[in-house]
């Protein structure tokens, strides 16, 4: 893929401190996207809001900010640096872990990223969307004919206030999650939407596990949502990890 001159500086955002389901090898892979976009010639601007990490080395990026990762405060990060960036000012969100996508993910929705004339690049947050959202990629599944375990989603309704989604009724959530078990059985996996690492899921034997993880589960999604799949216990797993960009170029990692 040709470099793109066009672009002048790289806001990376990072993947915060070390808990279950997010950072881990996201701080390695971090700080090796940066020397590699250096050695390119872009600007490059971090945010992180862990100060242990050689991430937020003063030598490392041309920019750090040791800020919380939210929408609100990379917001303003941006509002800060944009005026210094005479090009295309570029948001990576895909070397932080599930914190860098769900933040990149909140300012495309507020349309932060429209009004600072920010592009996303690595992916785009309709892609991003369609890999975390379990009902767009159970969907997406089956429009290629990929088999899937059957399987119920269960969305908790937004609460809107002021024209915007101030939360999910979650209680809502949880209750219709115990209605639709019905048509899954168990024992039966349950995997919260835009989490990593596995939080909040688990594998249900009986109604009172399920109840309890999926509670958990919907606590766990910032959007209230969990996928309720069939389990398959006792099948044999064969996994296999592949990278693939735009261009279809695959590698097997």
């Amino acid at each position: 893929m040709p470099k793109r001159t066009d672009i002048h500086t790289v806001l990376i955002i990072g993947a915060g401190p070390i808990v279950i389901g997010q950072a881990c090898e996201f701080d390695y892979s971090g700080v090796q996207a940066v020397k590699a976009l250096k050695e390119e010639g872009y600007r490059v601007v971090l945010v992180n809001s862990n100060p242990a990490t050689i991430m937020t080395d003063p030598e490392l990026a041309d920019a750090t900010y040791v800020e919380p990762i939210t929408p609100e405060f990379v917001e303003k990060i941006i509002a800060r640096e944009r005026p210094n960036c005479p090009g295309v000012f570029a948001l990576l969100p895909t070397m932080g872990g599930q914190t860098a996508l769900n933040t990149a993910l909140e300012l495309e929705r507020s349309g932060a990223l429209g009004r600072h004339d920010v592009e996303m690049i690595g992916a785009r947050a309709d892609v991003i969307e369609k890999a975390e959202d379990r009902e767009k990629f159970r969907k997406a599944m089956d429009a290629i004919g990929l088999e899937s375990p059957k399987s119920a989603i269960v969305s908790s309704p937004p609460v809107m206030k002021g024209g915007k989604i101030a939360g999910y009724d979650r209680a809502s959530g949880v209750a219709d999650g115990l209605r639709l078990i019905d048509s899954v059985g168990l024992p039966a996996v349950i995997r919260p939407a835009f989490t990593l690492g596995g939080t909040g899921g688990g594998i249900a034997f009986n109604r009172e596990e399920f109840e309890q993880i999926l509670r958990q589960g919907i606590d766990a999604s910032p959007v209230g949502q969990v996928l309720i799949d069939e389990s398959l216990v006792g099948w044999k797993e064969f996994e296999m990890e592949v990278v693939r960009d735009r261009a279809d170029n695959c590698i097997i990692i």
